[in-house]
């Protein structure tokens, strides 16, 4: 059987990249107010970028 490796995940957030923070009151329709507020490290999207480095040489 074959396994997949799988996604690096973000550091900072542990793959949880977004979540809903409410105001703790409700609006006039009754539904709760919420915000979102993303990771700033991935900017929500819970996984590692892949850095790559360039390498320049100066004056060449």
């Amino acid at each position: 059987m074959t396994q997949y490796a799988l996604g690096q995940l973000c550091a900072n957030c542990a793959g949880h990249a977004s979540v809903a923070i409410t105001f703790g009151g409700r609006d006039r329709s009754g539904r709760l107010r919420t915000i979102t507020a993303h990771c700033p490290a991935c900017h929500g999207t819970g996984k590692r970028l892949a850095l790559r480095f360039v390498i320049t040489s100066a004056g060449r």
